[in-house]
């Protein structure tokens, strides 16, 4: 008697867990792959009888993909939102918390919103570039840009990939107002940058603290700042005189 354990999507890995054992990676939060709606095919795993879909499960790496847009900003009409331009420097996020609103993105990209969605991040390596193009155009007029309203602009890959940064430079020189949100200490980093352009009105911060529970943040947003950090990080924000909030859940 086999055991169905998954559907495969290409590009995508297996669509759905184990019937005999969880879909479980360390330090990823989705126990799931499914497929995307928007997909047409999809294959199922079966046991072949020598007990192989009960192994442990090998670390699942953080696969990165060019993103190869050809614009940086992102703009909205919707009555609801307080701003009407973004930047997401990076789509899928590495961080996985598992209530995220953008997973479902995910699946315009041909990917999973389950795992694909914490391990494939696409990256917009040049977005800089971008960002100068879009600025200096004589069309563009000026309005504060929101960053980290789809994916986190400081989830890990931020670490070496400093897209981050390249933005913030960018921003500071032309003297653009923007405003960030995050739940990354990783955001201390870029204090330097963010106090000067805070000095002239033009920057502010929102760190996202779900919960103080460390057992529970880590269950809810595997690969977040714990939240003890993120509180640090208010802290270095607000001494270097950068506006600060925090976001939490009445």
């Amino acid at each position: 008697m086999t055991a169905a354990a998954g559907s495969f999507i290409a590009g995508g890995g297996f669509a759905e867990q184990s019937m005999s054992k969880p879909l479980i990676y360390k330090g990823r939060a989705s126990i799931s792959n499914a497929a995307g709606r928007f997909e047409k095919q999809s294959g199922q795993a079966e046991d072949d009888g020598w007990g192989s879909l009960d192994d442990d499960l090998p670390p699942l790496p953080t696969e990165i993909v060019a993103d190869a847009s050809k614009s940086l900003i992102t703009y909205n009409d919707s009555p609801d939102i307080p701003f009407d331009r973004s930047i997401n420097p990076y789509r899928g996020c590495e961080h996985g918390c598992i209530y995220c609103f953008a997973r479902p993105t995910h699946a315009y990209l041909g990917y999973s919103p389950g795992l694909d969605f914490e391990t494939k991040i696409l990256v917009k390596a040049d977005a800089a570039e971008l960002l100068r193009a879009e600025l200096g155009k004589r069309s563009y007029r000026c309005a504060p840009l929101a960053l980290g309203t789809n994916t986190d602009p400081y989830q890990p890959l931020e670490r070496q990939q400093r897209i981050m940064r390249g933005i913030l430079e960018v921003l500071a020189e032309t003297r653009h107002p923007v405003s960030i949100v995050t739940k990354s200490a990783l955001i201390e980093r870029d204090i330097d940058i963010l106090a000067e352009m805070a000095k002239q009105g033009l920057a502010s911060v929102c760190l996202s603290v779900t919960t103080l529970d460390r057992s529970l943040a880590r269950i809810l947003e595997p690969r977040a700042s714990a939240p003890q950090r993120r509180l640090d990080a208010v802290a270095r924000l607000n001494e270097a005189g950068v506006p600060v909030g925090v976001m939490v859940r009445r």
